[in-house]
């Protein structure tokens, strides 16, 4: 059976290509050209994973996304920024740019059905409901089945990962025994886009101009001056160039009125949110509220919530204790256990 591989130039999909060549599979590399740069994923990636594929002695495709990444990736991420949001692009990227074009891909043109990641993820099909489940993988600390909640079922059921229950000191170790050139290589600690500018706010400045406006508190005194609301998110503490008795946070950004609100945590504190273009992923889409756990950010723990089910792919969250830094555009993903149940995009307060 061949299997194609998605291989950044990491150890992570390195060792994934690796773990399933010993283990008898037909492998193909297949790495995506999402930009130029020296990101993990582009030029210096391309290079190490055709190395990998070398090692290994299997073929190594290359498959030109660039605009497909440009128009789902960046112009999102400056659309989200210029419109006072916090946009997460990860889970976008998986869908819209990496899963989803490498399955069509590998039908199309290696005449494969199946895809694998170096994901810390793992899938189970759940032959009571019909349904793929995807789960935590077993090493918590690096799981990121946050990042993978809007994968489809025909993205699930075409996709491995065969990290998914590993720990990361395994994979290291594995890496090593198989002589694999990226056994040693530096994580990533960074989205692609900021180690390929240096920060997000310079890639931010490539796209939008600097544009002065008031720093105000609730009530609309002006506090100070910012140069765009784009270099500020909801929860932020460092970097606002207030001097105050109290600390103060982002609790809001006029991108409208081009203001940057501010105030002490308890505002920057809330007990709900709404959350939009849902995608039910270990469950059918329920048509009462439940109970579970969600996570609002990728490092923040599981928090009980009732998710109560909207029209149009939205539910509103409704935690049992108010959450500080509720960000517009960035994910929550709600679980029952190790189970992703689903994940949508949360919306601006209104």
């Amino acid at each position: 059976m061949n299997i194609v591989v998605g291989l950044s130039g990491g150890v992570d999909s390195s060792t994934a290509a690796a773990i399933l060549h010993n283990q008898g599979y037909e492998v193909i590399g297949l790495t995506l050209w999402l930009m130029k740069g020296k990101g993990q994923c582009c030029s210096e990636g391309m290079i190490d994973a055709a190395y990998i594929c070398e090692q290994l002695g299997i073929p190594h495709h290359i498959v030109d996304i660039r605009e497909v990444f440009q128009t789902n990736i960046v112009d999102y991420l400056v659309a989200g920024y210029s419109a006072g949001i916090t946009p997460l692009p990860c889970s976008q990227c998986n869908k819209t740019v990496k899963f989803g074009p490498m399955l069509q891909y590998a039908k199309r043109n290696l005449a494969s059905d199946k895809i694998a990641t170096g994901h810390y993820a793992r899938i189970h099909y759940d032959d009571t409901t019909g349904r793929y489940q995807l789960l935590r993988a077993v090493d918590r600390n690096k799981d990121q089945s946050y990042f993978l909640y809007d994968l489809s079922q025909d993205l699930l059921a075409g996709s491995v990962f065969p990290l998914g229950e590993l720990e990361k000191s395994d994979t290291r170790r594995i890496a090593a025994e198989y002589g694999l050139k990226t056994a040693d290589k530096p994580e990533s600690q960074d989205l692609c886009l900021v180690e390929s500018n240096g920060s997000m706010r310079a890639f931010l400045d490539k796209y939008l101009a600097p544009k002065q406006g008031e720093i105000v508190d609730a009530s609309g005194k002006v506090l100070g001056q910012h140069d765009g609301v784009h270099h500020y998110t909801i929860g932020q503490r460092k970097g606002i160039g207030i001097a105050a008795p109290e600390p103060l946070y982002v609790i809001g950004l006029d991108a409208v009125n081009n203001k940057v609100i501010v105030g002490d945590r308890t505002k920057a504190t809330q007990p709900e949110c709404t959350v939009g273009r849902v995608n039910w992923v270990s469950i059918a889409e329920p048509s009462t509220p439940i109970k579970a756990e969600a996570q609002i950010r990728y490092r923040s723990p599981a928090v009980p919530v009732t998710i109560i089910p909207l029209e149009n792919s939205r539910v509103r969250l409704v935690f049992d204790e108010p959450q500080f830094s509720i960000t517009p555009g960035q994910a929550a993903v709600w679980y029952d256990g190790e189970k992703v149940l689903g994940g949508g995009i949360i919306e601006p307060l209104s």
